[in-house]
């Protein structure tokens, strides 16, 4: 299989597997530095992945000050083969916020709302919910022992796709 052909299908992978899990795990940046782990619900837009959060909720006050973020896709515990190799996607996103009275703002929700649902449409009306693009400025997807690449580009499924081919290494034993 030719290299173009090899990173079609990755492409491809990325884009189903991302497309098979409804939420992400995301870890934004609080004001005095100090990293914040949490979870959305998300949908895909065009290059770019969509969540909806509340100005009350950490998250989305740390994305109003830093909009430099990481994103974590990943399969289920219950699914996996082997619990240290689950399948996983991973960005380093920039989050845009989208003011409410846009074109962008009804894209957004929209598409949220056909993937989660409506209660999409009943929390868009409530004041302290703020749309986040989340763009990606590159990221690694994992599918197992050996098989992690890294995406580059500022795309979803990866502008350029590398394996990474520097595996593990034992450590050296101490000597006595």
């Amino acid at each position: 299989m030719n290299n173009k052909h090899m990173e079609a299908k990755l492409n491809t992978e990325v884009l189903d597997f991302i497309s098979s899990r409804k939420t992400l795990q995301l870890a934004s940046i609080q004001e005095d530095g100090s990293p914040y782990s949490s979870y959305a619900p998300f949908a895909i837009g065009e290059e770019c992945l969509y969540v909806l959060l509340s100005e009350i909720a950490i998250h989305g006050v740390n994305l109003q000050h830093n909009p430099k973020a990481s994103v974590l896709i990943v399969q289920d515990e219950d699914a996996a083969e082997q619990i240290f190799a689950r399948v996983r996607v991973n960005y380093s996103v920039e989050a845009e916020l989208i003011p409410n009275d846009t074109e962008a703002w009804e894209l957004g929700v929209k598409t949220l709302a056909e993937r989660q649902g409506q209660m999409i449409e009943h929390l868009s009306q409530m004041q302290d919910f703020k749309l986040f693009k989340l763009n990606p400025k590159g990221g690694r997807y994992v599918k197992g022992f050996g098989k992690a690449y890294t995406l580059a580009g500022e795309t979803l499924a990866g502008e350029e796709v590398n394996h990474l081919r520097d595996g593990h290494k034992k450590r050296e034993e101490a000597k006595a």
